[in-house]
């Protein structure tokens, strides 16, 4: 989800109708369900802290597991348990955002039918082990983008001399946070996270997360469904979990799998992820001084099929000096984005190598090229129909064919022994601000990508990524 930019109009809006009070409305997942994220301890309050400045403490020890995620039409779910007892919710994997966020209470939420459903709320009256973030804590300074460690206290209404005491109890105040179209109010949480997954030998791996922090969203505006952050702040998962600095890796599943219970992908946390990897091409990391949270790779050059390669700006393996620049790789953005005139050049070396007859379908997510496809007896059995490839270059000389299936994709079902096809990129519409492109999941899905965040570059190869869940027994039994 790129662009988190912060709008006041918006911010004005939502605090106008924030749900003040929280309700208990929590749902139970499916006992299949790996990873979990629940708590102990007993409160009828929520009392706030004292500010500490042991208040965000890195775990003991990182986690080495693998667990499930479940993809749906858009994205990809873990499940989060939270609470004593626990609350179950499950939330979005995002690589292009910091924030652990749930819906709480009376969640209520914009302009969300289209958006997908929720998939549970969190009662934190009905934990008795969660509490508020103190204004105090380096994480409510994170969260709301503050250089000065006084300013949320002070928004808080904490008396001076408490501020040079640093010993002002008030609760961190309510934030804003924003998702390119989107945008989320709630209050800065804190709980216990119990984790449990496959260790490398496949026995069952527990750990507990003390004063876990996450964002008690009561509002939202076309975001139906809670986000577990996995940018490099310190309010993402892998910076609380401890495995920030290893890394992680995933196998998305194509999403003709995505109503399918008894297939997950693999998201593998810790060494786990690392290891046996020589074979693997890497492209290493970009850093944005500006947005250093967010994980940037270098775009060199597309090829389409058999053709000569598009060379693209520079703008998507560097940074202006404002920040902005380098090609975002984003599990929370369906869809690759690139910017023009790369954009209209690439549908143009498409459009010369394809000889169907071009369609125009009308979808939430526009594509601007279409193609009829033949499906004899509406039965479609290759996914790629003669339709050309297409690779990435990456800096260090690391390529990625597209796998087939992750390219073109079918819109609709097949009638009369045609299918519409369309090109599953889309324009950047941005400007100058933020990245100069986004590698979106939907080409990510079945190739391996691994974040090898120690050695700062990330790694990429075509994999059938069913196989090896089924292989990893990650599907009921």
């Amino acid at each position: 989800m790129a662009g988190k930019i912060l709008t006041f109009f918006f911010f004005v809006l939502f605090n106008m109708w924030l749900c003040s009070s929280y309700q208990s409305l929590a749902k139970e997942r499916e006992p299949n369900d790996v990873l979990i994220l629940g708590l102990i301890h007993s409160r009828a309050s929520l009392p706030i802290p004292n500010a500490s400045s042991s208040s965000r403490k890195r775990q003991a020890h990182a986690l080495d597991m693998e667990v499930p995620l479940r993809g749906i039409g858009n994205g990809y779910l873990l499940s989060l348990n939270i609470g004593n007892p626990p609350q179950s919710i499950q939330v979005y994997m995002d690589t292009g955002s910091d924030l652990n966020w749930v819906p709480c209470g009376s969640f209520l939420c914009m302009d969300c039918d289209e958006y997908g459903s929720i998939k549970g709320t969190f009662s934190p009256y009905q934990s008795s082990s969660s509490y508020r973030d103190s204004c105090a804590s380096p994480y409510c300074t994170d969260v709301h983008s503050s250089d000065n460690y006084f300013d949320p206290c002070t928004v808080a209404g904490c008396p001076l001399a408490t501020l040079i005491g640093s010993n002002c109890s008030m609760p961190c105040p309510s934030f804003a946070y924003t998702y390119g179209g989107g945008l989320v109010t709630g209050t800065l949480t804190k709980d216990e996270l119990r984790v449990y997954g496959r260790g490398s030998g496949g026995a069952s791996v527990t750990s507990n997360i003390q004063n876990f922090c996450f964002g008690c969203v009561g509002s939202a505006y076309r975001e139906p469904i809670g986000i577990a952050g996995f940018g490099r702040g310190s309010l993402s998962l892998p910076s609380q979990l401890g495995f920030l600095q290893k890394g992680f890796s995933h196998c998305f599943l194509a999403f003709r799998y995505a109503k399918n219970p008894n297939v997950s992908s693999p998201l593998v946390i810790g060494d786990m992820a690392l290891s046996s990897k020589d074979k693997m091409q890497f492209t290493p990391t970009l850093k944005s001084l500006i947005y250093p949270n967010y994980y940037y790779i270098g775009l060199q050059a597309i090829t389409v099929g058999n053709s000569s390669a598009l060379q693209v700006p520079s703008s998507l393996r560097e940074f202006d000096s404002h920040g902005n620049g380098g090609m975002l790789i984003d599990s929370g953005t369906t869809y690759t984005h690139l910017p023009e005139p790369l954009y209209s050049q690439l549908l143009s070396v498409v459009e010369s190598m394809v000889n169907y007859p071009r369609a125009t379908v009308k979808t939430r997510a526009s594509f601007d090229l279409c193609y009829k496809v033949p499906c004899p007896n509406n039965t479609c059995m290759s996914d790629d129909d003669n339709l050309p490839s297409i690779t990435f270059l990456f800096l260090n000389n690391a390529s990625l064919t597209l796998p087939r299936g992750t390219r073109f994709y079918a819109v609709s079902p097949p009638i009369n022994s045609t299918v519409v096809k369309c090109l599953l990129f889309q324009r950047l519409d941005v400007g100058d601000f933020g990245p100069a492109g986004i590698f979106g999941s939907f080409q990510q899905q079945n190739v391996e990508v691994v974040y090898d965040l120690e050695n700062e570059r990330i790694g990429f190869q075509p994999t059938d990524c069913a196989s090896v869940a089924i292989s990893q027994e990650l599907h009921n039994k």
